[in-house]
């Protein structure tokens, strides 16, 4: 038997113990560790703990408090930790309360008395922290890559839709027709704003925060500076207080994410009703739609659907958690135990809900003379009209009184707003022309307006700030 042997003590101690064994005379209540145990949601966090598990004790060895032998033995056991994750053959125990936890006591299992030295210098409080922000730091940019997805498909779809236009809506009431390009680009540019705020959050994540240990640092010649340049963090912590006793960036994370959810729940909003009978604008491909179980003729939008009922669960995880972060004194506190499950489902539905609509609207089809249909009525070209007026020296307000009654006189029966206008003596045969079919809309110039012109100059800066957002999603 070796002395690493010696130091290990047998399977069933391992499953009994707990980190901090020595200072109690009795073992924890069954109670205690169901409440308070988080491997049930942490174990994801595994690929980031092992990253900064290798760092620390590479840190440790650098530092002189562990031998390189002892480093070589510890960075081994991590790696078959790694492997047996991959492989789905790393064997929990009770008493693994956490992830960090249970990949320790694998290590000491594996290496002996040198894995007992991995957690010098260090405490769960800046091991779990790192880990969140390692993770944040690859699954914020894995949002930031399906954003850029769904974007490009809205770019294609508006550079496919032409010169077809459709309703454009306030207090969701007819307003003035846009291109259909117009409205897709719209959703586009809201979701880029989205990427921007992901990438502001992520100079906040990325500080490492190893080192900071329970509260204080450490009296042991470690160098944070060390850790942080290993595992390609780009600033260190200032205070270790608040490194492990703030949770700023993962409210923000929150927050970033909900905002995509509320964008996706707009859009999904809006194909609701597109694929109404009533609207009739778009038609779902039978792929990206349900049925019923009792009404034959049904075709569901519960993508569309669940996009807008999702955006008030995440909406929840980050009121929730701002409600768990308010009332805590410096500086680590259990409750951050609540930082992660609403991370991670935030992140696991905006990531679900940004594939499926990006899917749903790729493969939909539009009904393009339905949209130029609704979008026909005479009513669309009321401000071409006062505008026309405008133009002539007509005050605004009196132009607007002006069609306004126009429209009030049509609308009650009084004749078509063409006859009424070409009859009218500020107005005529020229003011006319502006109520026909698809006029309406080649008159939006004006930059970032909704006519073909307009449009045009918009989709070149569109794929120019989209290439901009997809290279930075993708680390280019």
């Amino acid at each position: 038997m070796t002395d690493s042997d010696a130091a290990l003590p047998d399977d069933h101690q391992l499953g009994a113990q707990t980190l901090w064994h020595g200072r109690f005379e009795g073992g924890p209540a069954e109670e205690l560790m169901a409440f308070t145990e988080s491997l049930s949601f942490d174990q994801r966090l595994w690929p980031d703990d092992v990253e900064g598990s290798r760092a620390h004790v590479r840190g440790l060895a650098t530092a002189g408090i562990i031998t390189e032998t002892e480093r070589d033995s510890v960075l081994s056991a991590l790696d078959t930790v790694a492997a047996e994750m991959v492989s789905g053959t790393f064997v929990f125990f009770p008493s693994d309360e956490d992830i960090h936890t249970a990949i320790e006591r694998r290590v000491t299992e594996l290496a002996g008395a040198a894995g007992g030295k991995l957690h010098t210098g260090r405490s769960r409080n800046d091991q779990s922290a790192t880990g969140v922000r390692l993770w944040l730091k690859r699954e914020l940019r894995v949002i930031a890559g399906r954003i850029t997805a769904l974007q490009h498909v809205l770019l294609d779809r508006a550079v496919e839709s032409g010169d077809t236009y459709l309703p454009g809506y306030t207090h969701l009431q007819r307003a003035q027709p846009v291109l259909l390009a117009h409205h897709l680009l719209a959703h586009g540019w809201a979701l880029g704003r989205d990427v921007d705020r992901i990438r502001d959050t992520l100079v906040r994540v990325d500080v490492s925060v190893l080192g900071a240990g329970a509260l204080a640092g450490s009296s042991l010649p470690l160098d944070p500076m060390v850790t942080a340049a290993d595992l390609g963090f780009g600033s260190v912590f200032e205070n270790s207080l608040d490194a492990v006793g703030s949770r700023d960036h993962i409210a923000e994370a929150l927050f970033d994410l909900t905002m995509v959810a509320i964008n996706l729940s707009r859009i999904g909003e809006e194909w609701v009703l597109w694929t109404t009978e009533e609207f009739g604008f778009a038609r779902l491909d039978d792929g990206y739609a349900t049925g019923s179980s009792m009404l034959p003729q049904k075709k569901n939008p519960d993508i569309a659907e669940l996009a807008r009922g999702k955006a008030g669960r995440i909406i929840g995880d980050l009121t929730g958690f701002l409600a768990t972060m308010k009332g805590l004194p410096l500086s680590y506190n259990r409750d951050y135990q609540e930082d992660k499950e609403p991370l991670f489902d935030a992140m696991d539905q905006v990531r679900l809900g940004l594939g499926a609509l990006t899917g749903m609207i790729a493969t939909a089809t539009f009904d393009t003379a339905r949209m130029q249909s609704a979008a026909d009525s005479e009513t669309g070209s009321a401000t071409d009209l006062a505008e026309w007026l405008v133009i002539r020296g007509v005050p605004f307000r009196e132009a607007h009184a002006i069609v306004g009654a126009l429209v009030r006189t049509t609308l009650a029966g009084g004749g078509s707003l063409r006859d009424l206008v070409t009859a009218h003596p500020q107005l005529g045969p020229d003011a006319a022309t502006l109520v026909a079919p698809g006029v309406s809309v080649t008159r939006r110039t004006t930059r970032g307006g909704a006519g073909p012109a307009a449009v045009a100059d918009q989709l070149v800066r569109f794929r120019a700030a989209l290439a901009r957002w997809s290279d930075w999603a993708a680390g280019r």
